[in-house]
């Protein structure tokens, strides 16, 4: 089953409601992927991500990860490893004022490796497991929630999940999409998740769906 990386208790609204998520996948997202990044020297943001991710926190989406990290399987480096760097990626998020409700991640692979981690499973992407169990995990309605992600498996995994907005986004935040993805599961393209936040249609979408601070403020009962 995936693993999560310690997830913080943020994804129920102040009525006790189930929230929208936000799920962001990492590598070519919000970090430049170098390939198997698993240390804080080489890890570089894409520009603008923290931003754009502090944005979709305002309008009161719940910020959750989701990484295929088949490095782990590979024997590249280890789940402590992992969770080492997710703990410092994930201070950074909540320094830009995007605190993360949660990093789930997938160390298995189907043919690489060897030992118990090289197996199918139901978290690798475009498998949905990582989102469903983050939305068991978090109290997430998924029916309200948007995926970004790089690569066609994520979008796959978002549909097979019932998360409606799944926008595919260019590797790096440094062009337009390359994945020839289909249009049923693409419900946007843009370079990066700062482009898309600052897209109109897109940006009505997303505040339709998730609840901004200002309106919770005023909500019944507060």
């Amino acid at each position: 089953m995936p693993a999560t990386a310690t997830p913080a208790p943020v994804a129920q609204n102040d009525r006790g409601e189930a929230r929208a998520a936000a799920f962001l996948d990492r590598d070519g997202v919000i970090n430049i992927d170098h390939g198997y990044v698993y240390r804080q020297e080489d890890f570089s943001f894409v520009p603008g991500v923290l931003d754009a991710a502090a944005d979709l926190a305002r309008m009161g989406y719940a910020l959750v990860v989701v990484t295929n990290q088949s490095g782990i399987a590979r024997g590249y480096y280890t789940e402590d490893d992992f969770h080492a760097l997710a703990q410092w990626m994930g201070a950074r998020f909540a320094e830009a004022g995007a605190p993360l409700a949660g990093v789930y991640h997938c160390p298995h692979h189907p043919d690489a490796g060897d030992g118990p981690l090289r197996r199918d499973c139901d978290c690798r992407k475009p498998a949905p497991g990582m989102l469903l169990a983050a939305a068991r995990d978090l109290n997430l309605d998924l029916s309200r929630s948007a995926l970004f992600g790089d690569k066609c498996d994520d979008l796959r995994a978002a549909q097979a999940a019932g998360v409606p907005l799944r926008v595919l986004l260019g590797k790096d935040g440094a062009a337009m999409p390359q994945d020839a993805c289909p249009d049923e599961i693409t419900s946007a393209r843009h370079p990066s998740l700062a482009h898309a936040l600052a897209a109109p249609t897109l940006r009505a979408r997303l505040l339709r769906c998730g609840e901004p601070l200002l309106a919770r403020a005023g909500a019944p009962g507060k």
